[in-house]
């Protein structure tokens, strides 16, 4: 059975936190705030934030600054994973990606179907690995956020889940760059 296992110590992340908006500011951010809060009170370190334009450029060097930082461990973006012409999340982040997490997507719409039925199918959240660093696209509604963190990444990101996390292996995310 899926759970938490007490005898493994939790290991402590820095995640930074990226609105994608072209109307938020941090007074009204709420979605941001959703994932801060959660980070925070399940042990976490947010280690930077930051609001972006919907702009493949400017998200894209969000992405690169962070992936480059090696005290940033993950991702964490709201927004922009819609289907409107300023939607460009995803796209942003597939072409940083060393490799894409597709069971995320799935997982994600799974979850989101209970919340808002057929709805998901709008929505093109997203996750994937940069550098060692990963990376997770959510819709920018703070139910999505909710649904996203309680439900995947809460889990996904301690080191206590079980039968595996993406912790356990984040030591092993770049073995090919050691290979000679």
């Amino acid at each position: 059975m899926p759970g938490i296992d007490e005898t493994r110590d939790f290991v402590s992340l820095n995640i930074a936190v990226l609105t994608v908006s072209d109307t938020r500011t941090f007074e009204d951010d709420t979605s941001g705030d959703v994932l801060v809060e959660r980070i925070e009170k399940a042990g976490h370190k947010v280690a930077a934030r930051r609001i972006v334009s919907d702009d493949r450029v400017h998200i894209r060097g969000a992405l690169q600054a962070w992936i480059s930082d090696k005290e940033v461990d993950a991702v964490i973006s709201t927004g922009g994973t819609g289907l409107t012409g300023r939607d460009v999340t995803p796209e942003a982040f597939q072409s940083v990606y060393d490799k894409e997490i597709e069971g995320f997507a799935a997982l994600f719409h799974r979850i989101s179907y209970d919340t808002i039925g057929t709805s998901t199918i709008q929505s093109r959240a997203t996750a994937g690995v940069a550098g060692g660093t990963f990376l997770f696209a959510l819709p920018g509604s703070p139910g999505a956020c909710k649904d996203g963190w309680d439900e995947i990444l809460v889990h996904q990101l301690d080191y206590r889940y079980r039968p595996c996390n993406f912790v356990e292996i984040m030591p092993r995310l770049e073995e090919h760059k050691q290979r000679t």
